[in-house]
């Protein structure tokens, strides 16, 4: 499960689509409606606000507002009706992590993304990040240690 902390206009179809699916995974999770993947790390940033099932569901309506500009129709009646108004804090160096992250993705499954991608200077995120210092977060599965 990967809920990315960067802006989803940086996936490419096949990211974006698995985003959609890994989110509304999270979202069942977080609703108490599966027993699996109670503990995943990727759920940490979600659990820690005041609304968990809130949070994730904001989350999934920008993951659908970008599904919506590139013409797809994800179904956005999947989606919570919870509400959260606040934001979720990321550290500079997870959202380095996961950029370079994804880079690694499209340079082998969309190399026409990934060139467009790899001179990005400033990160966009997910509308419902914001921005701290630190380094990669704790929870992060690393596969550069």
């Amino acid at each position: 499960m990967r809920l990315w902390s960067i802006h989803p206009c940086y996936l490419d179809s096949k990211g974006l689509v698995a985003l959609w699916r890994e989110g509304l995974l999270a979202q069942k999770v977080l609703l108490g409606n599966t027993r699996g993947y109670r503990n995943h790390p990727q759920l940490m940033r979600f659990k820690k606000t005041d609304n968990p099932a809130g949070a994730v569901a904001v989350y999934l309506r920008h993951v659908a507002d970008e599904a919506d500009k590139r013409g797809y129709r994800f179904d956005r009646g999947r989606i919570s009706k919870k509400r959260f108004d606040g934001k979720i804090s990321v550290t500079g160096g997870q959202i380095e992590y996961e950029f370079r992250h994804l880079l690694g993705k499209l340079k082998e499954r969309s190399p026409e993304l990934y060139k467009k991608h790899k001179t990005v200077l400033r990160i966009r995120l997910h509308p419902m990040m914001q921005k701290t210092v630190g380094d990669v977060a704790p929870w992060e599965i690393r596969g550069d240690k």
